[in-house]
């Protein structure tokens, strides 16, 4: 080997090793991670259960997806919106709680799994509770800040029996 080649592949060597020592191991955030995502969510409940529309939606992304119980995904602010907006009013009650919470090593995405509760009143006023089980995936974003990409929830009420004819 000439003497160009060899100094060529030291030098090759020698500038993947320093990278190597260049990178820095990332801390292990999960725990942090999981705690603000624990207390975005609490937040979240307690300002749906406030029947704050447009404060509810503060805690999706733009792109956000909804998954509700027996209708179409709703994609979009707009579309999560009408879902929301058919939920909050004054006589109805909503609430949920996280029961498990786990966040990736990358610190870029989270999800729950909680348990809610839904209490319209029917027509008349009684109330007619839902209760079921959630999901919910999150986001961070660019400034730090954990938001939800996608959200789902089903009932745990068994459907009304069909009526005989």
């Amino acid at each position: 080997m000439t003497r160009s080649k060899a100094l060529v592949c030291c030098c090759l060597v020698l500038m993947v090793l320093l990278s190597g020592c260049n990178q820095q191991a990332q801390p292990d955030t999960r725990a942090a991670d999981e705690n603000a995502v624990k207390e975005q969510d609490a937040q979240w409940s307690k300002t749906a259960g406030a029947n704050d529309l447009d404060g509810t939606l503060a805690y999706y992304t733009d792109d956000a997806s909804l998954l509700p119980p027996n209708a179409p995904i709703a994609t979009g602010k707009q579309a999560i919106r009408a879902v929301w907006a058919s939920m909050l009013s004054p006589d109805v009650t909503v609430s949920w709680q996280v029961t498990k919470a786990d966040a990736a090593r990358s610190g870029e995405l989270a999800y729950v799994v909680g348990v809610y509760q839904i209490t319209p009143k029917n027509p008349k006023g009684q109330p007619m509770a839902d209760t079921g089980k959630l999901v919910e995936i999150w986001k961070k974003q660019s400034d730090g800040k954990w938001k939800v990409v996608t959200d789902i929830f089903n009932s745990d009420v068994p459907p009304p029996a069909e009526k005989k004819k």
